[in-house]
């Protein structure tokens, strides 16, 4: 499932000589259990959708009738997204761990090891800060667990049916050799022999420990100085033939299934590996994949069960929307009228208010960002960006390991 959501800005401009004193006022769209959704927000959607569509090649007529289609659901997916996003919250779902991984996965494919460089990139190829990023990221993974959890975990299928997708789909289903590898990072950069030989010591040591059934993740997140990945216990994902740098290439593709290399040495680090799994070249079995069919076979049948859960949710939302804006995922009887046209006040909402809201909602109540459900069929924000991997796609190997 794929998510992303978003909306629009009025700018009053000011004399230069009062420039400091500029705000930017967002109107507000909608109101959606307290969260709010701004024309900013649908208007940077739309702008999205724009490069987007234009970097699968599209122009012209075609351009303009594709952006129009989905266009108009981008109120009905900024809500859809909310909605879910609040839905996590209520069911204490947590997907740090996912996020980690994801954002280790571009940095590793980036080849930037420098944090600031690596933010730089992102700011660069996302058009937004790597904090934004990544709360937008969090959003989308969020709003998945949700569907999956909620909707796709109660669609059952035969096995027989299972089973004769695979057949008819042999091909898709044909593996590279590759090996799902964890990691422990022990800093020698700028050491002097004495410290140079100390963590010489302890990255022995933690083999040791490894190899005698200590958890090779709590060792991770103790002892790894590699910041993103310790947090996830060391854990970095696939990795083939070719990828690799040829001196731990020889040694990963030699071992086997939950083996523990020795300390290898390389520029400012050494590098402890372990082999989480292995698949060989060749056909993979049913069995193997097994979940990856599941997918494949049951998210079509997943499109108005979706589209019916967030149907409800709306019933139960307080749920208002401004005159001129058009919910197309409106519950059938669900009275969303604007209620505020006595208030004095006007309903805008400056950048600030609107950044300190978010803030907010990603420190104790729901995390910034934008997302959607695969449902209204949306484009990725920053298209130079992978995707997002689904929730059971294990993540990437380290920057050390990279060539």
């Amino acid at each position: 499932m794929s998510y992303r959501r978003f909306a629009l800005l009025i700018v009053s401009f000011l004399p230069v000589a009062v420039a400091a004193d500029v705000k930017v006022v967002e109107e507000i769209a909608a109101k959606v259990n307290g969260d709010i959704i701004t024309r900013g927000e649908l208007e940077q959607r739309r702008r999205d959708i724009e490069s987007f569509l234009k970097s699968q090649g599209l122009a012209g007529p075609k351009l303009t009738d594709a952006a129009r289609q989905q266009e108009q659901d981008a109120l009905r997916d900024q809500i859809d997204t909310l909605l879910l996003v609040q839905k996590g919250k209520d069911l204490n779902v947590n997907v740090d761990s996912e996020v980690t991984r994801y954002m280790a996965d571009i940095q590793v494919q980036s080849k930037i090891a420098d944090a600031d460089k690596f933010h730089e990139f992102i700011r660069q190829q996302a058009g937004m800060s790597y904090e934004d990023f990544r709360d937008q990221k969090k959003k989308e993974f969020l709003a998945r667990r949700v569907v999956g959890q909620e909707v796709m975990s109660r669609l059952n299928t035969p096995e027989a049916e299972l089973r004769k997708f695979y057949d008819d789909h042999k091909a898709d289903y044909v593996r590279k050799e590759q090996v799902f590898l964890s990691q422990i990072v022990i800093s020698t950069e700028g050491k002097t022999p004495e410290q140079g030989a100390a963590a010489d010591k302890k990255a022995k040591d933690l083999v040791v420990r490894a190899r005698k059934g200590e958890k090779f993740s709590d060792l991770a997140r103790d002892n790894s100085d590699d910041a993103e990945t310790s947090k996830n216990g060391g854990y970095i994902g696939p990795e083939q033939r070719g990828q690799m740098r040829k001196e731990l290439e020889d040694v990963v593709f030699k071992a086997k299934k939950g083996d523990i290399t020795e300390p290898i040495k390389l520029p400012g680090m050494l590098l402890i590996l372990k082999v989480e799994d292995r698949y060989e070249a060749g056909q993979a079995s049913f069995e193997d994949v097994r979940n990856e069919v599941a997918d494949q076979v049951i998210s079509p049948k997943s499109e108005p069960k979706v589209r019916e859960f967030l149907t409800k949710l709306r019933q139960d939302a307080f749920l208002e929307i401004k005159d001129g804006y058009v919910d197309s995922g409106a519950a059938p009887g669900k009275d969303t009228r604007w209620r505020d046209v006595a208030e004095l006040k006007p309903q805008t909402t400056t950048k600030e208010e609107v950044a300190a809201r978010r803030k907010k909602r990603f420190l104790g109540i729901i995390p910034h960002g934008h997302v959607t459900p695969k449902t209204p069929s949306a484009a990725p924000v920053a298209p130079a960006m992978p995707a997002a991997p689904a929730v059971t796609t294990p993540p990437p190997p380290p920057a050390g390991a990279k060539q």
